[in-house]
């Protein structure tokens, strides 16, 4: 990747990240994140939408967007492992997805072709966010829509994080994480409005937990603060899981 971004992982971290095996059918929206993330594409995503997902790996989200949304999918990862994972995926559900194993930065996508440009827990991986909000808004066609989500590590989530695994919170940029902060990172010439705010429901599924208490203990706080995530009525600031980034590209004059 480009020295100028400031990458604060290696490809050999996502590569170890992706190595287990993935079940081969859709995600289910039983589990909170998938819930919140599902929710949030729908409000963007429309049948026969240009839509690329960049970090796609294991490929899961893309997988629903094609199945369920319709949409014309492509998706980008430079994980060896990752990519693997999504292409068996692809080909056992039979979805006509375009892959592309390649550098973000430096990589052979056609520029201003896509109406929704997507990614979800990785902007926050670098330390030059507002470079890679720019490179997704490059390859959003004008009137488009650049749609980037990073997890909620500023307040109650950071603090619990950093007590699971400090080590692991350091992979991520954390003086992008508040709305006023993230908004920010956004205004350039090719924006025609952006919008920062927190979303989804009280998830506990990004928390290293069994790495300070016993793996079914762990399992079973997962478990239960995912059933409150489903049954939750409506967001509640302090607890939203993620932050999100939309910013639209000017449309023709």
């Amino acid at each position: 990747m480009g020295s100028d971004v400031g990458q604060k992982t290696e490809q050999a971290h996502w590569d170890a990240t992706w190595q287990p095996s993935i079940r081969m059918r859709l995600p289910s929206r039983l589990n909170v994140d998938v819930l919140n993330l599902t929710r949030l594409l729908r409000r963007h995503v429309n049948p026969g939408s240009r839509y690329l997902e960049v970090g796609c790996a294991p490929g899961k989200l893309l997988a629903w967007v094609a199945a369920v949304l319709k949409a014309e999918t492509w998706g980008i990862d430079y994980s060896d492992t990752g990519i693997a994972h999504c292409r068996a995926l692809f080909d056992a559900l039979k979805l006509n997805v375009e892959l592309r194993h390649d550098d973000f930065f430096d990589h052979h996508l056609p520029y201003g072709s896509y109406d929704v440009v997507s990614s979800f827990g990785f902007a926050e991986h670098f330390d030059n966010v507002a470079l890679v909000v720019q490179r997704h808004l490059d390859l959003v066609k004008p009137g488009g829509i650049a749609l980037i989500t990073i997890p909620n590590f500023g307040g109650l989530y950071g603090r619990l994080q950093r007590w699971c695994d400090p080590a692991l919170l350091a992979l991520h940029n954390l003086n992008i994480m508040n709305t006023h902060a993230l908004g920010l990172l956004a205004y350039s010439r090719d924006a025609q409005s952006v919008r920062a705010y927190k979303s989804g429901n009280v998830s506990a599924w990004r928390f290293t937990l069994d790495r300070r208490i016993p793996k079914a203990v762990a399992q079973a706080v997962f478990l239960g603060v995912n059933a409150v995530g489903l049954l939750q009525p409506a967001i509640i600031g302090f607890l939203a899981p993620m932050l999100v980034l939309e910013v639209t590209k000017k449309g023709f004059p």
